[in-house]
């Protein structure tokens, strides 16, 4: 009697372990433009982060992936403001600027600076993530993150041209959904 309880027992173990395995199998895995849908869905800007998601070539598994790509597309963006604000045309065109504009154009090129440096810190820290220090690093990338939208803040309360103003509020939004989409990691 108590073998045959044990094999009965053994038995049904194995064929419930077997059948889950089977039906997680049978089950379709979600293709990565699922898990950037479903990860936009709640953010900011849900329709920019999709777009600018979508068409990430680099791997897309885990919520992690998720936020590294969405920072990897905001750093993209500060470095080319970054770049814009530097440009010889907007240079070009501060001369036809008030003193204080220049100014504000030219507090605003720090700012971005400072933005692009937090954002590549941020990253930086989400590729080498630990578990023994994963709250902590999260905790640094949240923090580098809001840094580089309060720097873009910054810049938009100055005087800057609207061209400027556009770039800088472009990256602000994707700067915003990159925030939200490591604030899913933790």
């Amino acid at each position: 009697m108590q073998t045959h309880l044990t094999l009965t027992t053994i038995f049904l173990y194995f064929f419930l372990t077997l059948s889950t395995s089977i039906s997680a199998h049978d089950q379709p895995q979600p293709q990565p433009q699922d898990l950037v849908r479903s990860s936009c869905l709640h953010a900011r800007y849900p329709n920019l982060c999709l777009r600018t998601l979508s068409t990430y070539t680099g791997p897309v598994k885990s919520p992690l992936d998720i936020a590294q790509a969405a920072l990897r597309v905001s750093l993209a963006h500060a470095k080319r403001v970054s770049k814009y604000i530097g440009a010889s045309n907007v240079g070009a065109q501060r001369s036809s600027l008030s003193k204080r504009q220049q100014a504000d154009l030219s507090d605003c090129k720090e700012q971005i600076a400072d933005s692009v440096d937090e954002l590549r810190k941020s990253l930086e820290e989400l590729q080498h993530m630990r578990p023994e220090t994963f709250r902590w690093q999260m905790s640094n990338a949240l923090t580098w993150v809001s840094a580089a939208l309060t720097d873009g803040d910054t810049c938009l309360d100055g005087n800057v041209m609207p061209d400027v103003k556009k770039r800088v509020t472009d990256l602000a939004r994707v700067t915003s959904n990159a925030l939200y989409l490591i604030n899913r990691v933790g």
